[in-house]
């Protein structure tokens, strides 16, 4: 049984499009699903400065603003740094790619961010995301995810990432899922999960049980 710490955004984590709540809990059923133990913290800054020693960390956040202080996030990069060089993982929900501004090595850590003035999403709608089943173990046999969601269009997208699915805007194809490992970690971005209704596609619950398994080091089937 695997020790699952997830994040919820809460206070200046919070905005008036995310119900965290209802996302957070909906990731700690399929979570527990997977027979793991899993804690849920709303006290963002609180519960990763005292973070422990989970296996893996889930951040499902938003941008806080004012942006915090950054003393506080240099601290908690230390603490995320810390979580991944000793083999440790982290899986980060849609918004969580806006968080965090303040702190340097966000962007590098997750693989990609959200650019103020450039990245934007369409009208929420449903969404079919193509997945890339031959790049990664995550999305072997799987095609395609439908489900009704935004779909973060123009993300900034480092180099060291695995795409595992994108989707087709304005004649291009924008990545919004990718996989990395960070040394001895390991990271998933899951750009969906705008509200709940992301979690009630068979096709999404599925893609996340592949990537949580992934992320612990257990078998895909």
């Amino acid at each position: 049984m695997a020790d699952v710490v997830i994040i919820s955004g809460s206070g200046p984590y919070a905005d008036p499009w995310h119900p965290f709540p209802a996302t957070s809990t909906r990731l700690a059923e399929l979570v527990v699903a997977l027979g793991h133990q899993v804690t849920v913290s709303d006290q963002v800054e609180k519960a990763l400065l005292s973070l422990g020693e989970p296996d893996l960390l889930v951040i499902n956040i938003g941008n806080p603003r004012p942006a915090r202080p950054p003393s506080i996030m240099n601290e908690i990069q230390d603490v995320l740094l810390g979580h991944l060089a000793r083999g440790g993982a982290v899986l980060a929900m849609h918004a969580s790619a806006t968080s965090f501004t303040t702190m340097p090595r966000w962007p590098e850590l997750l693989g990609g961010r959200w650019v103020r003035g450039t990245t934007m999403h369409p009208p929420l709608d449903l969404a079919r995301i193509r997945l890339h089943p031959h790049r990664h173990p995550v999305v072997t046999g799987l095609s395609r995810v439908e489900v009704w969601d935004e779909r973060y269009s123009y993300l900034e997208v480092f180099d060291d990432v695995t795409i595992l699915g994108d989707h087709t805007y304005d004649g291009l194809d924008h990545p919004m899922i990718w996989a990395r490992e960070a040394g001895p970690g390991r990271v998933v971005y899951d750009g969906l999960g705008h509200d709940a209704r992301s979690f009630d596609s068979a096709a999404h619950r599925e893609l996340l049980r592949r990537s949580v398994r992934w992320l612990l080091r257990e078998p895909l089937t």
